[in-house]
């Protein structure tokens, strides 16, 4: 049995036997009155009246309180773990030693191939094997709750790397759970913040940023993370930016003539990598701040450099589709006087926006001013291929899969067909990731036109570039 399950009928029960002694007290000082008192009770009317009046009022009381209890039950009624609130009040009272979260990151796609009660069943089934699998590794009265969809809280009583353990192993035995696929992933925090909720959102930001990066995220102590974020704040206030640029190279002229940014944020000299800045910027509302600082950042290094290179950065879909972000960046472009074809905003977005028409329009207001617009990660998502069809960019850079796994067949015939299907619509081909000649000559022989990595050259600094060119 659950934690939250035991814990709620402990609860229910003490509030019915606070209800009930009471009522049974009042109950038996009337009937002593009217039926011991006297030796002789007369049933009339009114002591008939009155015994029933008792019993009923009784009887409603104590329903009364019982329906409040379901009411504020510290259940979640569809996996009977703890919800939210619940989980919050035990965990500040118990403080465990580490916090976990567990996330379903399939969801949608589950809710579109399966009834709502075959997701009802699964939500419960989770929580109970979660349960199991503590109780199989000696960790007990593990706290679980749902707090929305499929995102699972976990407070225990021991230390972090035995909670990741656990959950590694769940996510691994429970890769089809009632015969439905899921995605698993979690984080994990050593408890040390009497701020629960905010170490709630702490957990998310951690997943968020495996999402970016694919990779397992380490186990941070909740103050750390805190800390984190108020110097990412800070970073973002004071416009401390670090920037490197990767060269990527043009196979035909064999020059470089593009360098893709990459950026960190700096704060009393230790950097903030973007898995873990740009989930917390996005939480808080500040995305088309660190955007706009971005773009004024390339906007002061073109100057310095060569006419004829090119910087190639990233943007929020979120920043380009919203209008006061495109104000200002059009006007900082206007008053910069630099040439538009010089820059090129590179896209990313795992699901096609569901305006479709209104962002592509917007896009082209891009294009009109004579950026180029590149789609990053191309073959990754069904939304690259959505938007291929109704925009023409300028340049595609495949996924980084399809170099890494340049050897196999079948990601070689897929990455050709790609390359000859952009290069009919007259688009830019773009590979990442290449670290050797080898790979270099055989999309050469495919016909990529620009490749990048360490088979072309290290990252340049913001001051090395300049002095490169200046």
């Amino acid at each position: 049995m659950l934690l939250s399950e035991r814990k709620e009928r402990e609860r229910r029960f003490k509030l019915a036997l606070r209800a009930a002694l009471p009522i049974l007290m009042l109950v038996g000082l009337i009937f002593y009155s009217l039926f011991f008192r006297d030796k002789h009770l007369n049933l009339t009317i009114e002591n008939e009246i009155l015994i029933g009046a008792i019993v009923f009022i009784s009887v409603y009381f104590i329903y009364f309180l019982i329906d409040i209890s379901a009411k504020e039950t510290l259940l979640d009624q569809k996996s009977q773990g703890y919800n939210q609130k619940a989980f919050i009040e035990e965990v500040s009272i118990t403080k465990p030693q580490s916090l976990a979260m567990l996330i379903v990151d399939n969801l949608d796609t589950i809710r579109e191939n399966y009834s709502y009660n075959d997701i009802d069943i699964l939500l419960y089934t989770i929580i109970h094997k979660l349960n199991q699998e503590f109780n199989n590794n000696n960790i007990q009265d593990v706290i679980i709750a749902r707090e929305y969809n499929a995102e699972f809280l976990i407070g225990a009583n021991t230390k972090s790397t035995e909670i990741k353990k656990v959950l590694k192993s769940f996510k691994e035995k429970y890769a089809l759970l009632n015969n439905i696929e899921l995605d698993i992933k979690f984080a994990v925090i050593t408890n040390s913040s009497d701020d629960i909720a905010k170490t709630i959102i702490n957990l998310k930001d951690l997943i968020h940023s495996q999402n970016k990066d694919k990779k397992t995220s380490p186990i941070y102590d909740a103050k750390d993370i805190s800390q984190i974020e108020t110097y990412t704040i800070e970073a973002l206030k004071n416009k401390e930016l670090k920037l490197s640029f990767r060269p990527i190279l043009n196979l035909k002229t064999n020059k470089i003539d593009i360098y893709e940014l990459s950026v960190k944020l700096s704060h009393n000299h230790k950097d903030i990598l973007p898995k873990t800045f740009l989930p917390i910027i996005n939480r808080l509302g500040l995305g088309r701040e660190y955007d706009l600082i971005l773009f004024e950042k390339v906007l002061e290094l073109l100057p310095l450099i060569d006419d004829d290179i090119c910087i190639s950065f990233n943007l929020s879909p979120f920043s380009l589709r919203d209008k006061a972000f495109q104000q200002s960046f059009f006007k900082k472009l206007k008053n910069s006087n630099l040439n538009p074809s010089r820059l090129i905003i590179e896209l990313y977005e795992r699901k096609a926006h569901h305006n479709l028409s209104g962002y592509l329009e917007i896009l082209k207001s891009f294009r009109a001013k004579g950026i180029k617009i590149a789609i990053d990660n191309f073959g990754s998502s069904n939304a690259s291929m959505e938007y291929m069809k109704h925009f023409h960019f300028d340049l595609v850079q495949f996924d980084r899969d399809f170099v890494t796994n340049l050897d196999d067949p079948n990601t070689q015939a897929m990455l050709k067909s790609l390359i000859e299907m952009s290069k009919s619509m007259n688009i830019t081909t773009v590979a990442k990731w290449v670290d050797n000649d080898t790979k270099k000559q055989k999309l050469q022989q495919l016909g990529i036109e620009y490749i990048q990595g360490f088979g072309v050259g290290r990252a340049l600094k913001q001051q090395e570039l300049i002095e490169k060119y200046n």
